[in-house]
């Protein structure tokens, strides 16, 4: 070929690269496989090897090169950026629209126009704004602080979704969100972990270090993405009449997709507050199933002319909100540190915090598990921490932010003796924490270390008898409504209740002398305790608070007794119970499926103190009955041999309800997910369990997923 056909080639090769390139990084639906897209890639290099007069600043081998920067250069923006003011509920959303009315009823030229809204999702990423001339890319920057920006041009250009040349010659600022999927995060956290480098902490870091590297070809490994949003200057440079500035920010997000770039497809245009509501709703319980972080809902004015007309504060414009999402870390200080003791003994230590608002619920506890974990985090009393709430979680502290130190934080000892009754504490190894996951042939393994827990000796300790009432009564055990805590240790500080059995020997002359007792309440609590006494022997179990038996293994043995006895025929009420259970040893326990040793031994244990039998005679004496439940013999259950895990909040079934659903089937319930877990069954505000699962490729299903399968 002369010269003059290898730059109609070179031109050709790179019409045809673009085309591809974006419908891999823009569209997400690529055409050709990767060894073809490479295959043309090396052609065009080559040409342009043997013609370096011939590249273009457009080119697609310019995305990666250049020598390591020393420094960044500061580059003033052609227009200034702003950043929106954030609104937290509905309550705020309203008064912000109240403030846009008032400001349009003042303009007499906006009388006329009609007040819309268009939503967009808000990414958790990083500001760029992108300068072309011509169509041709020519500047990257980040935002800095709203005038001056950095010049991170070569870092942008490694970004496949950011065109280096427009599908129009014009000239342009457009401004978007620069990101990192979070599968790719988990892939750089997993090289930096095995060159003992700092991991990051979210992908929003992520892509901020990586849009920072001074040298192109880091960030080009980092693999960044992007989305864009607006135009903040345009001058078409084509005779095209059917070419129009757009009047409204549907028609700019529809015209930035005309010029090749990745637009954000989540939107919807809004007549008023409700239905933004309901679209941040929607977005605020499945944020977390995308690829990319989302940290809320952007809210603009429609209407160009409005925005237009409304302009802006010093700092923020009028015309548009970011609607934040609950966040579910935030920073607050350690105030005190107390110590709970829970009904197997354990002391926790509790933080009491500055209350502060994280995951849309404002707390002041939050538990330190114990004092390993005080230590490995090095927290003192009147530390500023970040604290992490997850749905229902109960939060707890992740990290110490000890550059806010004054020198006058105090440090904080474990008891040696238990706060309650005074009796002497003991240590006890709890379980393995998790350190750092490798993964090897064989698949993944977890570095771990042995954590600690601190245990009251005295098994009649005030506070533990109380934590085993309340457990006794809860909704998973006898279920006796009206009994909460302050009930309870109301009853105990009497001399009313110490035991399991007392509870049933209550009468109504018992009650009404009390405080917070009138007739009809004590009437109600009565009647709650008789409906409570017929239970069934999982529920029974789980309410004795024997050690390591929780609703699952209650659940197990219930269903798998007769592995264990040979005849159930044995158990009639309690008092078959107290006749066979103490009987029955730990390796025979052991033959139900799913109990561990731990289990076992805790089970046997409980049945061979005659202090707890004696409790049991008294509640058989009382009329407590324990109902076995037949085992429907149903050789096609649909969840034969499934493990479910549940997380968040369900709408068209109780998490009891679906428990029981999936149990009935065949199915069984697991507290924790693992690579056993068939399916994790996932509500509204999922929690960490969410993350584990897709940590770990569990299959996670949503209630209509789940319904399916029950078809």
């Amino acid at each position: 070929m002369d010269k003059s056909q290898v730059k109609i080639r070179i031109e050709k090769l790179s019409r045809e690269i673009n085309k591809f390139r974006y419908e891999y990084h823009v569209l997400d639906k690529p055409d050709v496989t990767d060894e073809v897209y490479d295959s043309l890639m090396k052609e065009l290099r080559e040409l342009e090897h043997e013609y370096p007069e011939l590249i273009q600043s457009d080119s697609p081998t310019q995305r990666i090169g250049g020598a390591p920067l020393a420094k960044f250069q500061k580059v003033k923006h052609q227009i200034r950026q702003w950043s929106f003011d954030d609104v937290f509920d509905f309550k705020e959303l309203g008064k912000w629209e109240e403030k846009v009315k008032r400001l349009m009823e003042k303009n007499p030229l906006l009388n006329m126009e009609n007040l819309e809204y268009i939503c967009e999702i808000k990414i958790d990423g990083l500001k760029i704004i992108l300068n072309y001339k011509n169509g041709i890319f020519e500047r990257g920057a980040t935002r800095g602080d709203g005038v001056i920006g950095e010049d991170v041009t070569e870092n942008i250009k490694t970004i496949y979704s950011v065109p280096l040349k427009l599908n129009l010659p014009v000239d342009l600022v457009a401004v978007g969100e620069c990101w990192l999927s979070k599968h790719e995060l988990e892939r750089i956290n997993k090289t930096r972990r095995e060159k003992k480098e700092a991991l990051f902490a979210n992908s929003r870091n992520a892509a901020a270090g990586s849009i920072r590297q001074l040298d192109p070809k880091i960030a080009a490994n980092r693999k960044l993405d992007s989305f864009v949003y607006d135009i903040d200057y345009i001058k078409l440079k084509t005779q095209n009449s059917k070419l129009k500035i757009p009047q409204t920010q549907i028609e700019e997000l529809e015209f930035l997709e005309k010029l090749g770039f990745n637009v954000n497809k989540e939107r919807k245009l809004c007549k008023n507050i409700k239905e933004i509501q309901n679209f941040y709703d929607e977005w605020k319980n499945k944020k977390d199933k995308e690829n990319y972080g989302i940290d809320g809902v952007v809210i603009k004015i429609n209407s160009k002319k409005i925005q237009e007309a409304l302009g802006y504060t010093g700092k923020s414009p009028r015309w548009g909100v970011a609607y934040k999402f609950p966040a579910e870390k935030t920073t607050t200080v350690i105030e005190d540190i107390q110590v709970q003791v829970g009904r197997t003994g354990a002391l926790t230590p509790v933080a009491h915090l500055r209350p502060v608002k994280v995951a849309g619920s404002t707390v002041s506890r939050a538990t330190l598990h114990n004092e390993d974990e005080i230590k490995r985090l090095d927290i003192k009393i009147g530390d500023t921490v970040v604290i992490q709430k997850a749905g229902d979680v109960i939060p707890e502290v992740v990290e110490v932010l000890k550059d806010l130190r004054t020198g006058k934080e105090k440090k904080f000892q474990m008891p040696a003796f238990c706060p309650i009754c005074g009796n002497a504490v003991k240590k006890e190894n709890l379980e393995a924490r998790p350190l750092s996951t490798k993964t090897t042939q064989r698949g993944q393994t977890s570095e771990v270390e042995l954590s600690a827990a601190t245990y009251c000796v005295n098994k009649k300790c005030f506070a533990q008898e109380k934590e085993k009432i309340i457990h006794f009564v809860s909704k998973k055990g006898f279920n006796i409504g009206g009994l909460g805590e302050r009930i309870v240790e109301q009853l105990m500080n009497e001399g009313l209740v110490s035991n399991f059995s007392d509870i049933f020997e209550l009468t109504k002359g018992d009650l009404e002398p009390l405080e917070r007792f009138a007739e009809k309440s004590a009437d109600n609590l009565i009647e709650a305790m008789e409906n409570s006494k017929k239970i069934a022997l999982p529920k029974f179990l789980f309410a004795l608070g024997i050690r390591h038996l929780g609703e699952e293994g209650g659940v197990l043995i219930g269903k798998n007794l007769e592995r264990v006895i040979g005849d159930t025929g044995e158990i009639r009420g309690i008092g078959g119970m107290i006749w066979v259970f103490p009987k029955i040893s730990k390796e025979n326990w052991m033959k139900i499926k799913g109990v561990g040793e731990k289990m076992a031994e805790s089970v046997s244990a409980w049945f061979a103190d005659w202090e707890n039998i004696k409790v049991l005679q008294t509640m058989e004496k009382l009329g407590v009955e324990i109902i076995l439940e037949k085992q429907e013999e149903n050789k096609n259950k649909k969840l034969e041999n499934l493990t479910f895990v549940l997380t968040g909040e369900l709408t068209s079934f109780t998490r009891d309800s679906a428990k029981d659903i999936i149990r009935k089937e065949g199915g069984s319930v697991s507290g924790s997910v693992s690579r056993k877990t068939s399916y994790v069954l996932a509500g509204e505000n999922p929690g960490s369990k969410f993350e584990k699962a897709k940590e770990l490729g569990v299959k996670i299903i949503g209630e209509e997923e789940f319904k399916v399968l029950l078809k």
